[in-house]
C-alpha cells in the first residue's frame, strides 16, 4: 500500500497515534475479509462487501493524511 510513502509511513505509524490505528485497523480489516474469501471465517457476500468499503474508508483517510504530511 502507498510504495513511493514507505518511510513516511514507517514515520507515522511511529509518531502519529492516528495515523498508527488506521493503519493497524485497515490491516485487521484485509487481514478478515481474506479469511472470509478463503471461507476460513463464515461471511455472506455483503459481510466482505462492507468490510471492503470499510477498509477503503480507512485507505482514503490515510493517504490524506500521507499527503499532508509529505507537504510539510
Amino acid at each position: 500500500m502507498f510504495p513511493e510513502y514507505r518511510e513516511l509511513i514507517s514515520r507515522l505509524k511511529v509518531n502519529d497515534p492516528h495515523f498508527h490505528r488506521l493503519f493497524n485497523k485497515h490491516n485487521e480489516l484485509d487481514q478478515q475479509v481474506k479469511n472470509m474469501e478463503a471461507h476460513i471465517e463464515p461471511a455472506s457476500h455483503e459481510d466482505i462487501e462492507s468490510l471492503k468499503k470499510k477498509k477503503l474508508l480507512l485507505k482514503d483517510e490515510m493517504y490524506e493524511l500521507l499527503k499532508k504530511a509529505s507537504a510539510t
